[in-house]
């Protein structure tokens, strides 16, 4: 507190003033307490009952340790310490900084008042009333400016730790973990569960431009191992959330129930490793579907296709594009043809070669299967 120190050391109180003034530090105190109450509404409950007796006692202390440095024996760090940790608890208590510094102000005013009659009472010149003036109002200034401190510091650990609570739910949420699990992670992070969250990956460093624009529940991860930024989205409209995204290098998952948010996750994950240009999954849905498991889907294909790999590579190229189109169009030949930019006739003499290769070919599951086995490049 090196301004009120400063202060203190240009003033001379005499062991008659300070006695004096010693003397009148309860009712001083009580006068103190008394004017916040009437003064600062945030305080008015705070300062009832067993709490008004601590802060009355903190009060008489706070102007004790006034008192010790007006008479030049003591440095104030005593009570700097506890205006910062006064400042750290009125985050705890809910109160905002703008609360205690009127309550600074009302006591400033009010201890000068009591405290400057009985200085002149105790026969303290006029000079020195000046000196003892500025000294009071420098005093209180630094408890204000400690508590600031404390209140700054108080309100940043809280947010770094409701952070940490929000991006360890995130990743308990990416991973799958139990519902129970879940639940237990959110009430930490003092966030409400929505009834459906939607994934979006996107490069790491858009990651937090992106959730500023979206909804305040959204959770946040920017640091994942391979350089991607990841949102859960509550309760999206999801055509609005696209576009909101048109400008980012997003892909967003479909919604899912809050506990399953994984499943959206790894969706947008398979969906970005199928290709660079996919935004919204559920315009993908059949080669998501189709590439669900990549082995069982080779096997397929190897399998339906079979009698193709008996023909020259161009000729099984030309009649699986023929087929593709046949099942695509349901047989309808005109459109067939238009598709491939072939003659009808065409069309009609790669279907005899075709059903002489697939004599089964009208039959449903011979359908299902060729339709999967070239279905992944459809149209």
């Amino acid at each position: 507190m090196s301004h009120a120190i400063r202060r203190a050391g240009e003033l001379a109180l005499n062991e008659t003033t300070v006695t004096a003034l010693r003397a009148a530090l309860r009712t001083t105190a009580d006068e103190v307490v008394q004017a916040i109450i009437d003064e600062v509404p945030s305080y008015a409950n705070a300062l009832s009952g067993s709490m008004g007796g601590t802060i009355r006692r903190a009060v008489r202390t706070a102007l004790g340790h006034y008192l010790d440095l007006a008479s030049g024996n003591a440095t104030g760090g005593d009570a700097g310490d506890a205006a910062y940790e006064l400042g750290r608890g009125e985050v705890r208590d809910g109160r905002s900084m703008d609360a205690l510094l009127s309550a600074y102000r009302v006591g400033a005013r009010v201890a000068w008042r009591c405290l400057a009659a009985g200085a002149v009472s105790a026969g303290l010149p006029a000079a020195e009333v000046a000196k003892f003036a500025e000294l009071t109002f420098a005093y209180i200034d630094e408890l204000s400016a400690a508590s600031a401190a404390g209140h700054a510091d108080e309100l940043a650990a809280r947010g770094r730790a409701h952070e940490r609570h929000l991006e360890h739910l995130a990743r308990d949420l990416l991973a799958g973990a139990s519902p129970d699990v879940l639940l237990a992670s959110a009430q930490r992070a003092g966030w409400q569960p929505p009834d459906s969250l939607t994934a979006v990956l996107l490069p790491a460093a858009q990651a937090r431009p992106a959730y500023r624009a979206l909804d305040p529940g959204t959770l946040v991860l920017d640091d994942l191992p391979d350089g991607t930024g990841v949102l859960l989205v509550p309760d999206a409209d999801r055509s609005h959330l696209l576009r909101q995204l048109t400008d980012r290098t997003a892909v967003v998952g479909p919604a899912r129930p809050w506990t399953r948010a994984s499943a959206s996750y790894a969706r947008a994950v398979r969906a970005r490793s199928l290709s660079s240009d996919i935004r919204d999954t559920e315009e993908h849905l059949p080669e998501l579907v189709l590439t669900a498991d990549v082995d069982a889907f080779a096997d397929l294909r190897a399998r339906a296709l079979a009698p193709l790999r008996t023909l020259p590579a161009a000729t099984a190229r030309r009649l699986e594009e023929t087929l593709r189109a046949w099942l695509l169009h349901q047989g309808r030949r005109d459109e067939v043809a238009a598709a491939l930019f072939v003659h009808p006739q065409t069309v009609r003499y790669r279907m005899s070669q075709l059903r002489e290769l697939f004599p089964d070919l009208a039959s449903p599951h011979r359908v299902l299967e060729l339709t999967l086995a070239v279905g992944l490049r459809a149209g």
